[in-house]
């Protein structure tokens, strides 16, 4: 007889898959939050200001990245400790993610086919190269390979001061330090003189720490409830704390000081590349939130936790879904589409017409929209791959139990025990 198992927020029968329920709901939110700030790119919202509105619907999307990419990390160990060939698996997935990067959510960004005059390397990107650099780090112990992130995101910004003082070109030394440092700040890195122009929004470092610091947590998930709240507490306080006190003394770890003559500075860490005060601001708080809503309950836990249970399926169409709102917009407003909307892209765009730009409810207004509607479609999704049994884009963490013996009447084992 079946046994249904649940302890502390993860869930299973025998046999079946392992859910962890914190999770899902966790990366559901940030889902949630990140399309805010691709509202807000089509809208032509700057991304933050002085006022509490246009600050704040920038700073709660910067969340998202950091989550996204942890949680891969704990994903992957997860995964390995339920299937054979992890470091095959990493490299095969992660080469798969850059090239849907660069043809699929290239074309949802722009709604055109000038894939020469502009690429995008975006957080798909550097989630997909980060895991074909995981490959070999997986072949250590999960602590070796927690330890080595873990010096990457301490360390890393070291190099601020001699970052200043590159100056890069279009060779191929300098593409690399593009690649995995320095970003678009120095350029777009060009291929030829007519293309493509590759615009790196996330650099490699220290995005890879970041991943291999989160595949050692995810040793973390499996244990007991009451372990698995004294670690999250004490792991995402103390690195909320350590924010606290290195952002208020302005010492190492940023290379922009804040001021209190500058509205929200403290807050204004830097996420290109994403800074040691960056990631503790952000980490800290997402893994102490994930005992608090282990087993949370009602309709915003069951929508969060739907839409973190399919995370590929949700990025890949809520970009184009927020692209056709915003035609839709233009076209109620203006009577005609405007045709910025086919330019326009996370980096390198050009500045929207005069008149253009959105107000904050209507921003609001249009991604409640969305959500609503990527409700359905991710319902729709998960329905269709539980009753297909198709393998699932972006599947959440899972672990597989073995499965109960049989037995008959007489309690003796059955025909198909092991």
């Amino acid at each position: 007889m079946l046994t249904a198992i649940a302890t502390g927020g993860v869930t299973a029968n025998p046999g079946a898959r392992v859910r962890v329920d914190a999770v899902d709901i966790a990366r559901g939110l940030v889902m949630v939050l990140m399309a805010i700030d691709h509202v807000r790119v089509y809208a032509g919202v700057p991304a933050g200001g002085v006022t509490f509105g246009l600050f704040f619907t920038r700073w709660i999307t910067h969340f998202c990245a950091p989550a996204f990419i942890f949680l891969a990390g704990s994903s992957a160990w997860l995964r390995g400790q339920a299937h054979p060939g992890l470091p095959r698996y990493l490299l095969t997935r992660g080469a798969w993610l850059v090239l849907l990067e660069l043809t699929v959510l290239r074309l949802a960004w722009t709604f055109n086919l000038d894939f020469m005059g502009y690429e995008l390397a975006g957080v798909i990107w550097v989630i997909g190269w980060s895991m074909i650099l995981m490959a070999p780090l997986v072949m250590l112990p999960p602590i070796a390979a927690g330890l080595i992130g873990l010096a990457i995101i301490a360390g890393h910004n070291l190099l601020d001061s001699s970052v200043t003082t590159l100056s890069l070109d279009n060779d191929a030394g300098s593409a690399l330090w593009k690649i995995f440092y320095v970003a678009f700040i120095a350029g777009p890195i060009r291929v030829t003189d007519a293309g493509p122009n590759l615009i790196v929004l996330y650099s490699i470092v220290p995005w890879i720490g970041v991943m291999a610091a989160g595949y050692a947590f995810g040793q973390v998930l499996t244990l007991d409830a009451e372990r698995r709240t004294r670690w999250c507490l004490a792991i995402g306080l103390s690195a909320t704390v350590l924010f606290v006190l290195l952002r208020a003394l302005n010492l190492y770890g940023d290379p922009r000081p804040w001021t209190s003559e500058v509205p929200f500075s403290f807050l204004s860490t830097t996420k290109y590349p994403a800074s040691l005060h960056f990631l503790l601001m952000t980490l800290g708080p997402l893994i102490a939130l994930l005992p608090l809503v282990d087993g949370a309950r009602g309709v915003l836990a069951a929508w969060l936790r739907l839409f973190g249970r399919a995370p590929l399926f949700f990025y890949v169409l809520h970009i184009p879904l927020i692209h056709a709102l915003a035609l839709a917009v233009s076209l109620a407003r203006e009577g005609k589409v405007n045709p910025w909307l086919f330019a326009n892209h996370p980096m390198g765009s050009p500045p929207p017409p005069d008149g253009y730009t959105w107000s904050l409810p209507l921003l609001y207004l249009v991604w409640a929209i969305a959500v609503v509607l990527l409700y359905v479609a991710t319902h729709w999704f998960i329905v269709y791959r539980s009753t297909s049994r198709t393998t699932a884009l972006g599947e959440s963490i899972r672990i597989r139990l073995p499965a109960a013996p049989r037995v008959d009447a007489a309690g003796k084992p059955g025909r198909g025990s092991r």
